[in-house]
This record gives C-alpha cells, structure tokens and sequence, in this order.
C-alpha cells in the first residue's frame, strides 16, 4: 500500500489548446509510461496530475503549478516528472528557485526529454551548473522549432513571404470530410519567369562564371521581376535555390549524400514537382543572417511544379563551390585613396584595381575602374581607366595648392563636422536592426504556430500576417541598406578629427600616413567625376574644378 509519500506527481503545461503534438493529454500519457517503466505500473496507475491549459511558460502564476507547489510543501509526493524542462518554465532564474526549493523538500526532479533525474548524483550535479539551463533553453526552443519544420515540410507548403522568380503564390480551398473548409498556400508557375529561370542556368552552365552571367544580362537589358538590373548575388541567389530543382531520384540521392534531413520517401520524387527546404539560415537578434550548410537542411517536396533538372542543378551548385575557392579577395594593402569619392559619369562607383606592376620606388600600381563597365563587359559604359596612382597624387596636391583661407575653412568643417556628430544616424540604423531583428522573431514565432494550426481559417490568418511581416522586413532591409551605403567609410572620432585639422592647419604630404590622406579627402571633396577625359572634384560648399586629363587615361580594358 502506497503511502502519500511514495506518490509521484506530473506536471503538463501548453500555451494553446490543441490535441496535437506535445499536448496536455499526450504529456500526460508519455510521463505516466516512464512512471511505469522505471517505478511500476502501481505508481503510474496513482500518479498525481497537474495541469495548466492556456498558460505561458514565461510565468510561475499558473493555477495547476501553484497548487503543486503547495502540495510539495505539504510532503504529498517524492517526486515531479514532466515531459520537458520548459514545460516548467523558460526562465532561468525561475526553473533554479524550484529546483532550489524541491531539493530542499527532498523531492526529486525529473524531465523525460533531457533525461533529467536529481534522483541521481550526475543530476543534482548537472542542478549546480548555471551556464547548462541557459544553453538548455535555446536548444528546447530550437529543436520544437525544428520540430514544427518537418511537420510542416511533410505538407509541401509554402508558408509566404516574397515568393522566388518564377513562381506566385496560390491559396487552394478545400473540403474535408467533416465539412470544415481547409486553406493551404502553393506556389504556382509563372511561364515567362519560367524562361529567365532556364535562361540563367543556361547562361552560367556555359560561362562558369557569375560575372560573364551578369554581363551578358546587362548587355541583353533584362531586369529581375523588381526591375532592376541583376547582379552577381541576386544571380548567385537565383542558382543556388532549391525551389527550381525538379525533385526526381538524383535529387533524393543528392541530398541524402549532402546529409540533410530529407522528410519524403524516394516514391515522392517523382521528375516534375519540386523542392522546398526549411531551415536553411540561422537568424539570431543583432547579428546577420547565417547561411546554413546542407547537413542540416530539411528537405520536402512540394506542390509547385520544377523548372530545372537535377543534373543540371547539381552541376552549378558543384561549379559555385568549386569557384568559391577562386573569388577575388580585396589586397588589405590598398592605398587607393579616392574609393568612395570617385565616380564615372555614367553613373556607377569606380573602384581600385591592382596590377602586377610595381612603381621605380616599390609601390604597387592600381587602376581605378567604372563598377557598370566591369560588371556588364563594356556594353554599358566604355569609359577609360584612370592610373589610380597619378589621380589621388594629382588631386592631393590641387588640395594643397588651392588659395583657400585654410584657419577659416577647418573653422566652418569643424562646424559642419559637429552639426553632424548631433545627428543621431548611427542611433537610427541601430533602431532599424533592432527593429528587424524583433520582426524575424515575430515571423519565427508564427511559423512556429503554425504547426498547432495546420489548417482552417487560423492557419489563413497566420499566413496572411506572415506574408504582411514580410514585407514589412524587405522595407526594413532596404532602409537598412541605405543607411549602411550612404554612411561614410572612415568616421572619424573627435581625437582624430582634431588631429587631422591639426595637420591640415601646416599641410605638409610628407606628414600625412595613407589613412589621414583618405580622411583628409573625406573631409574636403564631395565626389570626383571621370567623363573618360577629365577629372572634376567637387568640394563641400564650393564649385566643381576640372583636373587636365593627362597622365590619367590608360587603355580600355
């Protein structure tokens, strides 16, 4: 015969009502089976129930936990067994005070998921190492996030946001047979789209390579579905997504060998439906979108039809990566002092190149090169290079000869310099990071609750607030980019400003290291033009000047 000590109690606990997944009744069930297992069939069969329907984790004020607290107080039962460590609480500093205060009882803690038990030595020890509840709590989080992606990847869903080229999104309606109306969101083929998807591919499978890929599009004038002209990362993008992929056996074997996490049997590879793939970026708040390696995709069929063969498919996703370990690397040793400031007359940044060669006193030679003429191959803009190194000397010393009144000049720069440090630029593009850093959490949140609606007129309004976040979050992003181009390169603190102005007031070249010279440009020019023939540098308050065109010009390459 048990006494009241020798009960051991469940606790369950679910924001929602659901019948699904990890519910009250299912918690229930799995923690009276480890009962049974581990201490008999009497102990489970008289086990003590708590539970709390409809209450957040974030907080102990729970009706069910309250009265478990003061049965425990009581002595009523030895031990406490919950399906999962959060099903208790996701504060930290609220899960140590209980556990405190049932070691305290004698009381034991267990949680089935994480195979807890301070029954034993190793658990109690485990009670004692803060750092281990914190790093617990992001991965509980993490691993039902998971878990709702493949349950949701097993649908072929597409759960909103700005669809890929090629496709629209389409709601279809349907009726079970209960006669509830049931919303799923697919994705649909675009036919015109289609042809850029396979023209893309084409082009790069017979370049290998994302700059002749972008060239060839700017000569041909063709934009992406937003107008605007490609680039070597939208096109990258376009290349690199598996929603074009056609999922036949290829694919299955790709993926497989790749050891991503594949949520549909061979049989659903069928050559004509394609990809979609969850959990392919790891977003965390104040930091940058992470992209994920394959392993640890999930990978599902879904409704929408494919545009591109395995074959070739996983021939370009072979050749980006082989030629990944060939990208440019900009030379940490750039003296080029115009970049930023320099502009072609067609419109496009002009950036440093460097070349073998190598000038009388050892310092390496660069040319400065119209972005939109290296980008398209010339058919956008044929304008000349400049010899980077002539320019910035040639501009310097025009600076130095300039009959400006330079005590009255740093005065009226210093001014300006402080109306600027009083503008709170660097306050606003933080606020936006926040702020979108909180709305990919609202969007995580959501997607996440997704898996408690699978269907009916909630899992509509789900997605449909999903899709509104999202572009919410590509303002946010273009805000974001904005702010971060037109921010100046080399901000300079107030030491270094009075500095710079200290140098500025005995001008000497020969004082003045690379980077005072580049701050020192900032500080006076506006922007410089190229028209293929002169230079004309525009200062802060003050007319453009014309440079003559000699020694600058070199060939058209």
């Amino acid at each position: 015969m048990q006494t009241d000590a020798d009960i051991i109690a469940i606790y369950s606990r679910k924001s929602r009502f659901t019948g699904k997944g990890e519910s009250i009744s299912n918690q229930v069930a799995l923690c009276r089976a480890y009962i049974r297992t581990t201490y008999g069939a009497d102990y489970a069969e008289h086990a003590l129930v708590f539970e709390d329907e409809g209450f957040s984790g974030g907080s102990l004020d729970r009706p069910a936990f309250q009265r478990m607290l003061t049965a425990a107080k009581a002595h009523a039962f030895k031990a406490v067994v919950v399906y999962r460590l959060d099903r208790i609480s996701r504060s930290i500093s609220d899960f140590s005070q209980l556990i405190e205060t049932l070691g305290r009882l004698q009381i034991d803690f267990i949680s089935i998921r994480e195979q807890f038990d301070t029954a034993n030595p190793m658990g109690r020890a485990m009670m004692y190492i803060a750092s281990v509840f914190s790093q617990l709590e992001r991965e509980t989080i993490a691993e039902r996030i998971r878990d709702n992606m493949h349950a949701l990847a097993k649908t072929g869903r597409w759960l909103g946001g700005v669809t890929p080229t090629g496709y629209t999104a389409e709601q279809i309606e349907s009726i079970t047979i209960d006669g509830k109306r049931k919303h799923a969101c697919h994705l649909k083929l675009i036919p015109a789209q289609a042809e850029l998807i396979h023209k893309i591919f084409d082009l790069y499978t017979q370049t290998d390579s994302l700059t002749q890929t972008e060239a060839i599009l700017l000569r041909q004038h063709i934009k992406t579905k937003t107008g605007r002209d490609f680039t070597r990362f939208s096109i990258r993008a376009i290349l690199q997504n598996p929603v074009y992929l056609i999922a036949d056996l290829d694919a299955y074997t790709y993926f497989t060998q790749q050891n991503a996490t594949v949520s549909a049997p061979p049989s659903a590879f069928d050559g004509i439906h394609g990809i979609l793939t969850y959990h392919r970026t790891h977003q965390e708040k104040g930091r940058a979108t992470l992209e994920l390696p394959i392993c640890e995709w999930i990978v599902s069929v879904g409704q929408h039809t494919g545009i591109i063969s395995s074959a070739q498919w996983i021939a370009v996703q072979q050749s980006l990566m082989r030629n990944r370990s060939h990208a440019y690397r900009k030379p940490r040793s750039n003296t080029a002092l115009l970049t930023g400031l320099l502009w072609c007359a067609c419109g496009s940044p002009m950036y440093p190149k460097l070349s073998q060669r190598t000038a009388p006193d050892g310092t390496r030679l660069y040319s400065y090169v119209c972005k939109q003429k290296a980008h398209s191959k010339r058919s956008l803009c044929n304008a000349p290079n400049i010899n980077g190194n002539a320019l910035d000397a040639q501009v310097l010393q025009v600076l130095h000869d300039l009959p400006f009144d330079w005590e009255r000049f740093c005065v009226q720069v210093q001014e300006q310099h402080n109306q600027v440090q009083k503008e709170p630029s660097a306050h606003v593009l933080s606020d936006l990071q926040r702020q979108r850093a909180e709305l990919q959490r609202k969007i995580e949140g959501l997607i996440d609750s997704l898996a408690d609606f699978p269907h009916g007129d909630t899992a509509s309004l789900i997605q449909a607030r999903i899709e509104a976040l999202h572009k919410t979050a590509l303002t946010l992003d273009s805000q974001i980019a904005a702010r971060t181009h037109t921010a100046v390169e080399c901000e300079l603190s107030p030491t270094d400003f009075a500095h710079v102005l200290h140098t500025l007031m005995q001008f000497d070249l020969d004082l003045l290291s690379v980077e005072e010279k580049r701050n020192l440009m900032r500080l006076l020019i506006s922007k410089v033009i190229w028209n293929g023939e002169t230079a004309k540098v525009i200062l802060h308050g003050a007319e453009e000047a014309a440079l003559p065109k000699t020694p600058w010009c070199e060939d058209r390459k």
